[in-house]
């Protein structure tokens, strides 16, 4: 008897023990996941990254390499004329309410610098509206100061405009009685409209309002008379529009861990945003809930009479102009034909993909390195970002009522003529996972419900996601967008990163892909089931590479510039250096305005401090001459097209490796 009851003490110790071990190792699963997820992402680059590539090597230079025609760009948005310094006797005060999200917010604030200029006036810090103490974010911010940095703002323009941080007190009372004048502005306003129209009541009122929900307040193209106008949106843009110190920190940290195995990355946008799908007709891009979720914003966007074509689209033939996005495996597959490796890392920015995972799954299938904010930051990192936010009630949720029968049978009745289905599936109670989400509210009625205030929280954290992406994208080796100058005359968030990396390194990667040219090309693969006259991999590599220079730039102008500014801010906030052997002649558009060319000669003092680094560059070239032929080839033993499309070997196609030929 007593080893039997010392043989059941022992089992039921073990099994205690048991029990605890679960328990303590379910806590340290609970508590560490974030930090073991993000320590696995970082520490996998490095190890499942294809062999390192030498920086002075051809093969490096061929897919990450500068971009030698525009290498004599430099960023230049000084002043150049004789230029007045502001007077706080001035005109008067503008204030305004920018709507809108990321792209918006950051164009429209560039215009309001300007405009305060044209108009000799204080302008008051903006005030955005998607960041307001009212979407329940932290009460630490007011609007503006959420994402940028109020006080490097003010001291970065203070040569150009006095901004202060409030209207005087007289005036904020004459606000609150609404005496002063408030004006909803368009992107395409002239100049001549605020000086003929708006200037009088700002002299009369000492203050005027202005309200943008479009993008800006000011037409994209300015007379060359307004040159310094044009470069003081640039000033503003990539010089005053410092975002706030801990975005700033946690974004170089995240280029950082992307860099840490000594590798470059890509950083893709697909640009995937129900607005420009629904836009655009291209419903029918996706086959599911999605489908009806765009068809209702679009008829949304008809009742407003933004969209003026009828509700049902061909998304096969819009996609066929050019005016649907490049879907993500599409994207996966240039990508390959270009000649990146499997395990190059690729950067998702954006912080709305619609379609949301699903659409990514072929991407992340070519590509495991895709990684985005999630993966390089821990959870605690980005929350940091948002500070201490008040929690919302408790939302129990509540069943819809269930239906009686004479309800159910008088729907029937009204249901009208046609044939009649099978009987509905036995009532089942509808469960709470079915509800959770944006778009459950489709599966029920014909209205969207207004936001909640979890939404309208979640759009202002987006603004600091977006906030992230632009640095990660901005300083990205390449830059590659899903769908950017959509056609609905709003700035994109990839127009905004493409004019930025123009402006500060204009001979970065940039692929200017025409969504028109690669639909040609993927609808090839469907047409014809054999080899075509010329491999298919070539043919997407130079017309790549063509638009990564001089053909890609300026074909990319004829349709950003008119739109923002900022996407294309050439040639008035740019300079060339002298070292440059043949300066290109301007090319204009159709209204005789400077596309690309024509740009000032870079000041001697900049010459100087960019002579070292050119030398460096020539040394570097010289030792890279002697590489063996098997560098000059591609990955896949392809030719390869410089950015002008010009063949880089002599291999026959019939030496080629067929593998990424999508005909085979």
């Amino acid at each position: 008897m007593i080893v039997k009851s010392k043989i059941k003490l022992a089992a039921l110790g073990g099994l205690v023990l048991s029990l605890l071990s679960l328990l303590v190792h379910l806590l340290l699963a609970k508590y560490s996941n974030a930090d073991l997820v993000q320590y696995s992402a970082l520490s996998g680059f490095g190890q499942d990254f294809a062999p390192k590539l030498d920086r002075q090597s051809a093969r490096y230079r061929k897919l990450w390499g500068s971009v030698k025609p525009l290498e004599s760009l430099q960023p230049y948005a000084n002043p150049r004329t004789k230029y007045a310094v502001p007077n706080e006797k001035n005109n008067g005060f503008i204030y305004a309410k920018i709507f809108g999200g990321f792209e918006k917010i950051r164009s429209s604030i560039s215009d309001l610098v300007t405009i305060a200029r044209l108009l000799n006036a204080t302008l008051v810090i903006p005030e955005i509206q998607e960041s307001m103490n009212s979407k329940g974010i932290s009460s630490k911010f007011k609007s503006f100061s959420y994402i940028y940095n109020e006080e490097q703002f003010i001291a970065a323009l203070t040569n150009d405009i006095i901004i202060v941080k409030s209207l005087p007190t007289s005036l904020k009372e004459a606000r609150k009685r609404n005496e002063l004048p408030i004006i909803k502005l368009k992107s395409s306003t002239l100049p001549s409209f605020y000086i003929e129209e708006v200037l009088p009541k700002l002299q009369k009122a000492k203050a005027v309002g202005f309200v943008l929900t479009d993008g800006g307040c000011l037409q994209s193209i300015l007379p060359s008379s307004m040159a310094e106008y044009q470069r003081l949106r640039c000033r503003v843009a990539f010089h005053a529009l410092h975002f706030r110190p801990e975005i700033q920190a946690l974004g170089h940290q995240m280029v950082t861990r992307l860099r840490a195995g000594g590798q470059p990355y890509i950083a893709f946008h697909p640009g995937l945003r129900r607005d420009t799908l629904a836009y655009n007709g291209c419903a029918e891009l996706y086959q599911d809930v999605h489908t009806e979720l765009i068809q209702y914003r679009r008829a949304q966007l008809i009742k407003h009479r933004i969209v003026k074509e009828k509700l049902s689209i061909d998304s096969f033939a819009r996609r066929g102009s050019g005016s649907c996005p490049i879907m993500p495996e599409e994207v996966g597959l240039l990508l390959r034909a270009m000649g990146y490796a499997p395990k190059t890392i690729i950067y998702l920015a954006g912080s709305e993909t619609f379609g949301g995972q699903r659409v990514l799954i072929p991407l992340r299938a070519m590509y495991s390195n895709l990684v985005d904010r999630t993966a390089l930051c821990n959870k605690q990192e980005l929350t940091n970002l948002l500070s201490f936010e008040a929690p919302f009630p408790e939302h129990q949720f509540d069943a819809p009522p269930a239906k009686s029968k004479e309800q159910l049978q008088e729907e029937w009745n009204k249901a009208g003529p046609r044939p009649r289905p099978l009987p509905p599936p036995p009532d089942r109670p509808i469960y709470q996972h079915e509800k959770e989400g944006w778009y459950g509210w489709i599966t029920e009625t014909d209205t969207e419900p207004d936001p909640s205030p979890s939404d309208l929280r979640m759009q202002a954290h987006r603004l600091l996601w977006d906030a992230l992406d632009y640095i990660v994208s901005v300083e990205a080796d390449a830059f590659f967008p899903g769908f950017n100058n959509d056609g609905s005359g709003w700035p994109d968030f990839s127009s905004l990163v493409m004019g930025h990396r123009l402006y500060e390194m204009a001979s970065a990667r940039t692929y200017r892909p025409d969504r028109k040219i690669l639909f040609e090309l993927f609808n090839i693969t469907h047409e014809h089931l054999y080899y075509p006259g010329r491999n298919w991999s070539l043919s997407v590599q130079e017309h790549l590479n063509k638009s990564l220079g001089e053909d890609g730039l300026i074909k990319e102008a004829r349709f950003s510039k008119p739109t923002s500014f900022l996407a294309h801010p050439l040639p008035e906030c740019s300079c060339r250096t002298s070292e440059s052997d043949k300066i290109p002649a301007p090319v204009k558009d159709s209204n005789d305005q400077v596309l690309y060319g024509g740009e000032d000669e870079c000041p001697k003092w900049m010459q100087h401090g960019l002579a070292t680094v050119s030398l460096e560059a020539v040394n570097s070239n010289e030792k890279t001459d002697h590489d063996t032929f098997e560098d000059e080839k591609d990955m896949d033993g392809q030719l390869e097209f410089d950015d002008k499309g010009s063949r880089m070997d002599s291999v026959s196609s019939s030496e080629q490796d067929d593998e990424m030929d999508p005909n085979d």
